[in-house]
């Protein structure tokens, strides 16, 4: 009986190992073992910090309306409140982007928050 080994399959898995690998330094790129060890811990720290850039663009968009609030005298906290109060429903993207690209248009926003804040 001949022997048989089902080289396609295997030499395909390992192929897609390195071409997952491509672009890493040295052996981890070329050597299947040291490969298969760098994908994996790779694709952990993707799967990880997909729902770490949620966090983080979040503290983010914060951030900068706090940053945006404060030059006008009033903080985070308080002017979300008054957002809730005045039945203002932006997302804090939404704000963030305003408070960067349109100041004039966050102002007035903001008019309205202190106004009910009051």
């Amino acid at each position: 009986m001949p022997r048989a080994i089902n080289a396609v399959a295997s030499r395909n898995r390992r192929k897609k190992i390195l071409r997952a690998a491509k672009g890493f330094y040295a052996g981890r790129s070329k050597l299947i073992r040291t490969a298969t060890e760098s994908v994996e811990r790779a694709m952990q720290y993707a799967y990880r910090d997909r729902r770490r850039r949620k966090r983080d663009f979040r503290r983010l968009w914060i951030i900068r309306i706090n940053a945006a609030v404060r030059e006008h005298g009033l903080s985070y906290s308080a002017f979300i409140n008054g957002l809730k109060k005045a039945k203002i429903t932006l997302s804090r993207n939404i704000l963030a982007d305003i408070a960067v690209r349109e100041p004039e248009i966050f102002k007035m926003i903001l008019e309205q928050t202190k106004s009910i804040g009051n």
